[in-house]
């Protein structure tokens, strides 16, 4: 079985965030610091501040949420996608963009990693 792991600060958010906002449901919940969503066949790792995941590199770099890596999915009307979640307060990084293969946009979880919503060109 194949995973991602997004590190969390705040695990309760996070959760609320992707199974409320964007359909996953809960798998699995380890106290208040792991929990595990699916959806469509992915498993996603929520890890909070306090898992091993958080713990400093050997050269001193210590792991923390974000960055330009991102969970990618596919939704059949992004703009009415975007409309539903800017009205539930969910914070973007950037507008809708084109390209040859669809169009996308950078969403923020809450804890500052990046989902991106992507539709399909229609050919």
């Amino acid at each position: 079985m194949a995973a991602v792991r997004y590190l969390v600060s705040d695990l309760d958010r996070a959760v609320a965030f992707y199974t409320g906002m964007l359909g996953f449901t809960q798998a699995e919940r380890w106290g208040s610091e792991f929990a595990a969503v699916r959806r469509d066949g992915l498993t996603l790792w929520l890890s909070g501040p306090k898992t091993s995941a958080w713990e400093p590199m050997p050269d001193g770099r210590s792991p923390e949420p974000g960055g330009w890596n991102r969970l990618a999915i596919q939704v059949a009307n992004i703009d009415a996608e975007v409309d539903r979640l800017r009205a539930a307060g969910v914070t973007f990084r950037n507008e809708i963009v084109a390209g040859p293969g669809g169009k996308q946009i950078l969403a923020e979880d809450g804890c500052g990693n990046v989902v991106e919503l992507f539709e399909n060109a229609k050919h």
